[in-house]
């Protein structure tokens, strides 16, 4: 009987704040100002904070300042695989685009094939095969 009444004791010890909890009423929270977002300058999330991104280059259609001699083709791969050139100096995959400076000029290129011992690269509507430079 002592049990039941201790533990009668300890319940209501422990429900009765819960009750004027209860009777409380909660005041209602009201913004005074709402946020915006706006989505005009965006910044990568992953650029370090106050880091601008350089001005972009232009490209510049084909011009008379382009031909095979601007190009060193060292190295292609053969495989069954994806085809690889290493092309003045940089691994470059079939399709890729990728920008050459010549004098003040940037020109936009394209591999087109890797073959063997030769690519052949687009230049708008000019195309541009390049050797295999041997020593």
């Amino acid at each position: 009987m002592k049990k039941n009444l201790f533990l009668a004791f300890c319940l209501t010890i422990v429900l009765l704040p819960g009750a004027t909890y209860a009777k409380e009423t909660v005041p209602e929270i009201r913004l005074k100002q709402m946020s915006s977002f706006d989505a005009v300058n965006l910044r990568d999330p992953f650029w370090p904070i106050g880091w601008k991104r350089p001005g972009a280059q232009k490209f510049t259609p084909v011009g008379p300042g382009l031909s095979a001699e601007s190009f060193s083709l060292t190295s292609v791969t053969m495989g069954t695989g994806p085809h690889f050139a290493i092309l003045n100096g940089k691994i470059i995959e079939e399709g890729q685009q990728f920008g050459l400076q010549v004098g003040n000029q940037i020109y936009q290129v394209t591999l087109r094939t890797i073959e063997d011992g030769r690519v052949v690269l687009a230049c708008q509507s000019s195309e541009i095969e390049v050797p295999l430079r041997r020593k």
